[in-house]
């Protein structure tokens, strides 16, 4: 059989290895804040960093939007999932972004049939929650149960599943696991390490009752969100703060066997915009900005040393900007509305959902200048998730709408709108005006300011639209629950992996971020039964050029339709204090914080 364990991975930039090795305790760091009063678990993880730290200090991170839940399962936005993931919550594997391959975390080892249709998983025996209740596979049962379950259908659920086949879990004993699956799966590693492991002992009973959703929500107190990450919450105040401590049982350790993470506190400050983080990066009250607005990158260059940072240099982003159209549609009897019939107004639906008006939209766009005026020449066009900046699912051949005013007005006359009353806006054939709102998140200058270049490029060829900045989790809200939107401009995070695969529940017609049309019973278009047969082929075959093949044709099919309108990527340099070591950047998300557990703070006259 085949066989995958926590191996030595080796980064040139690094030097880091991490391995499955055991250790013995050590009760602390000379000069350190911390003294470790719990004894190490039989399986710990050795990670060798760049360079020994020590004990004590605090790094703070400033973001724009704070969590809208405590809840890694039910997470799908990045205010949420970047503290969730990875920092409160493990998986069985994880992803190192500076080798770019996966290795054991709550999974010490695996091993695979043959036909690969069987995983065994071994877990680290003495692992344990942030309250010293062992991690077993009990809960790995339990937080797959959940994350499979079609009444809550969290954003994972679409990758535990081929050919609408859910994965087949059993447990031989409290430190196996196995699971079955029905064909080969290219993903396996990276999706069953997308499942975050939560405790069952203390969230079963929401489960039953039916509240798990509700479950860590960001009011609960901070003292009974029980985790099985390198972290857990100590303090949180809405609109201001959110503080993670160490979780005092987690298995990492440096290789003279102290644990991590070195670092006190991991403070994530919340601030209105890009603006107000600029400020408290400016001011030495942060240590990192990872949205940083280009206008600022010359400043921040000319002061790297009078700051006492680094502005670096990431190259395109995997995070991408778009905008859509509505055309989601009732799924049960509201007041008002009929089963089935459109979510927004059936005029504008009508129009939404053509995608020659579609097509239009994107012509209308002028990207160039966007890419002049708002990223001030630090950007670059985008037609896919798999932007410039992923070195291997990046295709320039693509289907693409590219600026073209004169042809979008060709296609709108093509549908008998004309401008009848001479006021600039087109009517459509029942005498409509052609007008619609598009909201953004308002804490993102850039977005605003590029809906408001959509708002000048669309009257160019008669469409009005209507600028519109709201909360961003109240635009969570109106893109996954109420609908209570015409278009949006927003974007998505990379996965990690940022292989498009990890993307499923984007692209599949029954995906919770299928943002066009959410979670539909069954393919409502040809096209999309189309990419769900595509991508049900790409997951399930190790070929790569198969593999690039179906991905292309996906992502051929999305813009041909033009479900959604692509705008351009920035290309991302972030600033980062000299007070910390082991900080290694990169452009995969998390691309600051993805390696914090071995970030420490050097003592004052190392910072340069």
């Amino acid at each position: 059989s085949r066989r995958g364990s926590c191996v030595t991975l080796v980064t040139a930039l690094l030097s880091m290895v991490l391995a499955a090795a055991g250790c013995g305790g050590k009760a602390g760091i000379a000069g350190g804040t911390f003294a470790d009063s719990h004894p190490l678990p039989l399986d710990t993880m050795t990670v060798q960093v760049q360079e020994p730290g020590s004990y004590g200090g605090r790094f703070v991170f400033v973001t724009t939007s704070g969590p809208k839940t405590f809840n890694a399962i039910m997470a799908n936005e990045t205010s949420t999932t970047d503290m969730t993931d990875s920092r409160l919550f493990a998986g069985l594997t994880e992803f190192d972004n500076a080798t770019q391959t996966n290795y054991g975390l709550l999974a010490k080892s695996w091993d695979v049939s043959p036909d690969g249709l069987t995983w065994t998983w071994h877990l680290r025996r003495g692992a344990a929650f942030s309250d010293g209740h062992p991690i077993t596979a009990e809960d790995v049962l339990f937080s797959f149960q959940v994350c499979m379950d079609d009444s809550i259908h969290p954003s994972i659920l679409d990758f535990l599943q081929i050919d609408g086949k859910k994965f087949e879990l059993s447990a031989p004993d409290s430190h196996t696991v196995v699971i079955k699956i029905p064909r080969p799966y290219a993903l396996m590693i990276p999706v069953c390490g997308s499942v975050r492991i939560m405790p069952k002992h203390v969230l079963e009973a929401a489960y039953r009752r039916g509240d798990f959703e509700a479950a860590y929500a960001v009011s609960t107190k901070p003292d009974s969100i029980v985790t099985s990450g390198p972290w857990r919450v100590k303090e949180y105040v809405a609109g201001e703060k959110t503080v993670l401590t160490r979780n005092p049982y987690w298995f990492g350790v440096d290789p003279q066997g102290h644990r991590l993470p070195y670092l006190d506190e991991l403070v994530y400050l919340i601030v209105p915009d890009q603006d107000a983080a600029a400020l408290k990066m400016q001011n030495g009250e942060a240590d990192a900005l990872d949205n940083v607005k280009p206008e600022n990158y010359k400043s921040y260059a000319e002061n790297q040393k009078k700051g006492g940072y680094t502005l670096y240099d990431l190259g395109p982003s995997l995070t991408t900007n778009f905008f859509w159209f509505n055309l989601n549609k009732v799924r049960k009897a509201t007041r008002g509305k009929t089963i089935g019939g459109p979510q927004v107004d059936p005029v504008k639906y009508a129009w939404f959902n053509n995608p020659a008006f579609r097509r239009a939209c994107s012509m209308a766009i002028d990207r160039d200048a966007i890419i002049q005026s708002v990223y001030f020449g630090d950007a670059v066009k985008n037609w896919s998730t798999s932007t410039p900046g992923n070195k291997i699912w990046y295709d320039p051949g693509i289907t693409k709408y590219d600026y073209d005013p004169e042809r979008a007005k060709q296609l709108l006359a093509g549908l008998g709108w004309r401008d009848r009353n001479g006021d600039g806006i087109l009517e459509d054939g029942s005498g409509h005006k052609v007008s619609f709102t598009i909201k953004t998140n308002a804490d993102n200058t850039m977005r605003v300011a590029a809906c408001n270049f959509l708002k000048d490029d669309l009257a160019k060829i008669g469409i009005e639209c209507n600028p519109k900045p709201v909360d961003f989790n109240t635009l969570v809200t109106n893109i996954r629950q109420d609908f209570d939107y015409e278009a949006v401009l927003l974007g998505l995070g990379s996965a990690v992996p940022p292989d498009p695969a990890m993307g499923q529940n984007v692209w599949r017609s029954s995906g919770i971020t299928h943002y066009w049309n959410i979670r539909q019973p069954h393919p409502e278009t040809p096209e999309e039964a189309r990419i769900d047969r595509l991508m049900t082929a790409n997951v399930t075959t190790e070929d790569l050029g198969e593999r690039r093949r179906t991905w292309k044709e996906i992502r051929n099919i999305v813009n041909q339709e033009c479900w959604v309108v692509w705008l351009p990527t920035i290309n991302v340099k972030v600033p980062i204090s000299n007070r910390f070591g082991n900080l290694h950047p990169t452009v995969i998300p998390q691309r600051i914080l993805w390696n914090i557990e071995q970030v420490f703070m050097k003592p004052t006259k190392l910072r340069t």
